[in-house]
């Protein structure tokens, strides 16, 4: 994606976020990520600010947005020759209707064009493995409360 154009995908929106954004892109995290956090002893509103914050790029971030309202957010980049899928969070309110999918299948597809092969990491023990692993990921190694996954980029 240009650094800063929207792009549709079967309409849902990917559009760019601005510094200003910050605490929005916060709250969403918190809320789609709360449960799964929750589940493994780890829910700390501070800590998921500060892991937001850490990488924070506005230029590589864009809300997810559909029917007007933003329904998550997604955070990728090119580096050290990978797709690196830093974020990929959507409001419950709106998982489990293939908003996701979508957005995931835009990354692989430009991914692919770039010949790069992708990257992300999930929360062990939330259902992003099961989602990742759908999607073909390949469970590359793990930690004691991530699992990080690799999609080999094409030939």
């Amino acid at each position: 994606m240009e650094a800063r154009e929207s792009n549709r995908l079967d309409g849902i929106l990917l559009a760019p976020v601005s510094a200003g954004d910050f605490e929005a892109l916060a709250q969403m995290r918190i809320a789609a990520m709360r449960v799964s956090l929750e589940r493994v002893g780890r829910f700390d509103p501070v800590r998921a600010l500060e892991r937001l914050r850490v990488g924070f790029e506005p230029e590589d971030t864009f809300f997810i947005v559909g029917a007007e309202q933003r329904l998550g957010f997604v955070v990728f980049q090119e580096r050290e020759g990978e797709m690196h899928l830093d974020h990929l969070y959507v409001l419950p309110e709106h998982q489990g209707k293939g908003v996701g999918a979508l957005v995931l299948r835009w990354v692989l597809e430009r991914a692919a064009s770039l010949r790069l092969a992708v990257r992300v990491t999930a929360l062990r023990d939330s259902e992003a493995n099961c989602f990742y692993q759908r999607h073909g990921f390949v469970l590359m190694s793990q930690e004691p409360f991530d699992n990080h996954y690799c999609l080999p980029g094409p030939g």
